[in-house]
């Protein structure tokens, strides 16, 4: 499935269960979901170490609304 996720984003709501370290965005910046309509503006992200198999990565995760869905990964 194409999500069309173009930024990795991580639910706020889970942000704030798991006490996740945030920080503010220089830019703010709009989303949209798939169907086009506007889910919000971006203000903080969260710095976030990734690993699978064996492949570390470190991202900076864009905290929104995902209506229940804990994190969406970006495409390339």
């Amino acid at each position: 499935m194409d999500s069309e996720c173009t930024h990795v984003r991580i639910n706020k709501k889970l942000v704030k269960d798991e006490k996740i370290k945030i920080e503010p965005i220089n830019i703010l910046f709009k989303v949209f979901n798939a169907n086009g309509t506007k889910n919000g503006e971006v203000m903080r992200f969260a710095p976030l170490k990734v690993e699978v198999n064996r492949h570390k990565k470190r991202i900076n995760a864009a905290v929104i609304d995902l209506n229940g869905i804990d994190m969406f990964l970006e495409y390339d």
